[in-house]
């Protein structure tokens, strides 16, 4: 699968977000807040969408913390379980910490989620 972070690997839609945010659930973390849904679509690989809102600073800083996301989840999304649904909203702490620790936190929620591949 390699590290790419295609356009059918991410969540676009309102309704989308929507259906996390209604049928699944969240957990809390420094950096970000943890949106899951398991099982939305059974043998699809899993789908990530962000959310950065104005609360977090003006565009330059919302599109680097968006950056800074995308990155941390190209690189761990193969260890995510097939037909999950991750949002992840971002919160001041994600501009702070280095790119290792926003990886780590992704998978620590993960793991609390119980959405990881047992594969991985």
């Amino acid at each position: 699968m390699g590290f790419r972070f295609p356009k059918a690997a991410r969540l676009s839609r309102s309704l989308e977000f929507r259906r996390v945010r209604e049928e699944g659930r969240s957990l809390g973390g420094s950096c970000f807040l943890f949106g899951y849904l398991r099982d939305a679509e059974p043998g699809v690989p899993a789908r990530f969408g962000i959310v950065t809102s104005r609360r977090l600073g003006g565009a330059v800083v919302r599109v680097r913390a968006r950056r800074r996301l995308r990155e941390a989840i190209r690189h761990e999304r193969s260890g995510f379980a097939p037909g999950s649904w991750v949002v992840l909203i971002a919160r001041r702490g994600c501009l702070e910490q280095s790119l290792p620790a926003l990886r780590a936190e992704l998978l620590r929620l993960a793991g609390r989620a119980s959405i990881l591949s047992p594969l991985s």
